[in-house]
């Protein structure tokens, strides 16, 4: 029977597919930015493969995002103590990668890059959390 993937390995796939995802690129684009085929990006954003150091700052420079960008919220995911054998699920839980892929979401997220006005961009900010505030 295979092993799971790392932790770390997963979350850094997530990471890279939420970035890619965001750009705009398919798995079929980003795999040839790399010279590889999308069923390796596939892979790399399951966390079934591990993805190079070499590779990461590639990944970066294409998704316009710093390295150390695909390992943030790690801790929040509960791989900060995955090698002392201690789920965190609970953690693990309370964040659902998948849930930033839906349509909707992506879509509030392009148009909110879009806007140039900071200021307008701090109300909108204030007027989602406001509203979301409400709801709970």
């Amino acid at each position: 029977m295979a092993e799971q993937p790392h932790p770390v390995d997963v979350h850094v796939g997530t990471r890279v597919r939420m970035c890619r995802t965001l750009k705009g690129l398919s798995q079929q684009k980003l795999a040839a930015s790399l010279g590889l085929t999308f069923q390796q990006v596939q892979k790399y954003e399951r966390g079934a493969n591990r993805i190079s150091a070499s590779r990461l700052w590639e990944l970066g420079q294409i998704l316009d995002v710093p390295v150390s960008h695909f390992f943030e919220d790690a801790d929040a995911v509960g791989v900060k103590d995955h090698r002392f054998g201690a789920a965190v699920a609970e953690k693990a839980a309370e964040f659902e990668p998948e849930s930033l892929f839906r349509r909707e979401i992506l879509e509030l997220v392009r148009a909110y890059d879009r806007l140039e006005n900071p200021a307008v961009r701090k109300r909108i900010f204030e007027l989602i959390k406001t509203l979301g505030e409400d709801q709970g």
